[in-house]
């Protein structure tokens, strides 16, 4: 399609002259970013004046920088909680939002070991949607010829529940995979999947997963990006093809949906799609019956040009697993979102995942960074190139000057927006997929199992550091015990051991216990008990490094190789937990 040349954009030719508006939006947000945010927060606090929460502060009508922050304290969920509870139990009084509370979104952060709840209004829909609407925009300038096939994504929805007044509680994505916005999308050549809504709205992972799958591998020469939300979403597909290819090959050589496959609309969406096809059975058997799974995906989908998924923050681990199966195809991060906000976007989508930025689009929401270290929040954009910052939001949906726990360097500007590099989750320990373990949560929990070993044996955790161990799939945490046994006689048995992997389990958050009972993306715990000493000499090799031994602590993490394989050869019994730990979708009342 031809582009009107007064379309074009600083950013560089659009495809076409959708994407040309596009293009220009992110021109104008990110040349007027100080005006833009001077003008939204406006417009929040003329809005939710007469909120509960508002009125506490005697903002007397005032909506300008500097009385809000004079008077508006910086918070976190614990100061929020109980007005979101008051929310949750039905109140429907303008406690936070002069517009309804919709819905709350699940955060995969926790408090008191329960997903943190995110109130959200309808309209915040429509500004996701935004967000989403400049991703292929920015993506085309780079990968030409998208609108030529399909995007090969694993997509899933997730468990949720209802609020005790009746709200839904749900994590963000099921929320939009759930709304009309997904549902009901026009089409657009350059955002065809192949996955079927059928398939990506199952509750039923395997039956979801099984069918996104079968789909990919029906279409596979139309595939020209293959993505998932989080990297290690993808590698749990790869590693459920690894699992089932005898399966699919079956299937299609019929042209018969396998049995285990029930749900009623999946089946009747699948009747229009399966048809036999003995020539593409025998080339799955051939590629994946062999124990080398090197570049499976472009040896499976061999027109694939990229992988859209999130490599950033703990994600990262994930990198060199990606790169041998796909073959070293590049990774894109296109955006950077959480429950509480959509935040911006990727502007070089190609760029290696150590140097992804993202830059913050000012419509989103108001945006407050305190440096790292530090106590006075500074604009958006007033921070410093090189900088680390935490974010603090302020959303149309009642957040006010809200820690969202993130950590981000500053590593440029465009036009007047800046641009960050995500650093990490504040305080968070371990993390495998959408888990995240704090070190008081990762302390009690060891506490709780050394009790079973004091009880049963006399033995105590003497020391103890954790792995979180991405070598298999899904990956798993790993805890290195020392163990103080006061009793020789009384040695812990393999039984205990793996009950204490289990008591671990079940002291860890909801977020864990949904990833390794709902959704499979986490395995079991496993403890390695090391040899009486290993913790000397671990100290010994980091005051080798440089150290000082009046400063030095355990590490309650590790992940620097030379110390996981100092740990590894010290190991003299690994023990697994034997079972799934408890959990359901309902919260706990508090």
């Amino acid at each position: 399609m031809a582009v009107d040349s007064n379309l074009s954009s600083p950013l560089g030719p659009p495809a076409c002259e959708k994407d040309a508006k596009a293009l220009r939006f992110i021109e104008e947000m990110t040349r007027n970013a100080d005006t833009v945010q001077e003008n939204l927060l406006a417009e929040i606090l003329a809005r939710n004046a007469d909120t509960e929460y508002l009125r506490r502060f005697n903002l007397g009508g005032a909506t300008d920088r500097d009385t809000f922050k004079s008077k508006i304290p910086v918070i976190t969920y614990e100061d929020l909680q109980p007005e979101i509870q008051r929310i949750a139990d039905g109140d429907r009084s303008p406690i936070l939002s002069a517009h309804p509370i919709s819905e709350f979104l699940t955060s995969s952060g926790t408090s008191a070991g329960e997903r943190k709840l995110m109130p959200t209004i309808k309209e915040e829909l429509d500004r996701r949607q935004l967000l989403y609407s400049l991703l292929m925009p920015v993506m085309n300038l780079y990968v030409p010829g998208l609108d030529k096939g399909k995007g090969m994504y694993f997509l899933f929805v997730k468990s949720e529940t209802k609020t005790p007044g009746g709200l839904p509680a749900r994590p963000v994505l099921t929320s939009y995979y759930k709304s009309e916005h997904f549902r009901s999308r026009p089409y657009d050549p350059y955002n065809v999947y192949t996955s079927p809504n059928e398939a990506i709205l199952c509750p039923d992972s395997f039956q979801s997963m099984y069918t996104q799958m079968l789909c990919g591998l029906l279409d596979r020469l139309s595939v020209l990006r293959v993505g998932a939300v989080f990297a290690s979403g993808l590698l749990r597909a790869i590693r459920f093809l690894q699992l089932h290819w005898s399966r699919f090959a079956h299937d299609i050589e019929l042209g018969c949906l396998d049995s285990e496959i029930t749900d009623p609309s999946i089946r009747q969406c699948m009747s229009g799609i399966l048809k036999p096809d003995p020539v593409l059975a025998e080339f799955i058997r051939r590629e994946c019956k062999s124990d080398n799974w090197e570049k499976i995906i472009t040896r499976i989908w061999p027109n694939t040009k990229y992988l859209d998924v999130i490599v950033t923050g703990a994600m990262a681990q994930y990198i060199p697993t990606l790169e041998y199966y796909s073959g070293g195809l590049p990774m894109a991060c296109t955006m950077y979102a959480s429950s509480e906000c959509y935040f911006g976007l990727n502007l070089n989508p190609m760029s290696k995942p150590s140097e992804v930025s993202y830059t913050i689009m000012p419509n989103m929401a108001y945006f407050e960074f305190i440096p790292l270290g530090g106590t006075k929040a500074v604009e958006l954009v007033d921070v410093k190139i090189g900088k680390e910052y935490e974010l603090v939001v302020t959303t149309y949906a009642g957040l006010c000057r809200y820690r969202v726990g993130d950590i981000l360097r500053v590593t440029g500007f465009h036009n007047s927006a800046p641009q960050f590099h995500f650093v990490r989750r504040k305080n968070v320990l371990l993390s495998i997929d959408s888990d995240k373990t704090d070190e008081s949560e990762l302390q009690k929990a060891v506490e709780n199992a050394s009790s079973i070993l004091h009880e049963e044996c006399g033995s105590r955790v003497a020391e103890y550091t954790s792995y979180a161990d991405t070598s298999t799939i899904p990956g798993h945490y790993v805890l290195y015990w020392e163990l103080l046994v006061r009793d020789g006689a009384r040695q812990p048995s393999h039984e205990t051991l793996t009950r204490c992997c289990l008591e671990m389990e079940e002291s860890l958050n909801s977020v864990y216990r949904q990833s390794r009972v709902a959704d499979n993306s986490v395995g079991p715990l496993e403890i390695r008990v090391v040899r009486n000493g290993t913790f000397e000499e671990l100290m010994d090799y980091a005051i080798s490094r440089g150290a000082s031994i009046n400063q030095y602590k355990v590490p309650r993490c590790v992940n620097f190789t030379p110390i996981v394989e100092l740990l590894d050869s010290r190991v003299v019994s690994a023990h697994f937990s034997p079972s799934l730990p408890h959990w359901t979708p309902e919260r706990r009342r508090r």
